[in-house]
């Protein structure tokens, strides 16, 4: 289950780890899978995230005009 108060910093963090884990051949294959889907899920929330401090500072933007 997804962490709600997991910040933006820590979830690329984490996807960053994961990333380098795969590159560098360190993910044993039976974890392989899991980790792909944690990184999927990070993904996912840090997009959640940057959509959500977009559409806050348009609004912020707009109210100055």
């Amino acid at each position: 289950m997804p962490d709600n108060k997991e910040t933006y910093k820590k979830a690329i963090e984490k996807l960053r780890k994961i990333v380098a884990n795969i590159e560098n051949g360190e993910l044993d294959v039976d974890i392989l899978s899991d980790k792909v889907k944690e990184a999927t899920r990070l993904i996912k929330l840090c997009k959640e995230k940057l959509y959500k401090v977009d559409e806050e500072v348009k609004k912020v933007l707009e109210e100055l005009d």
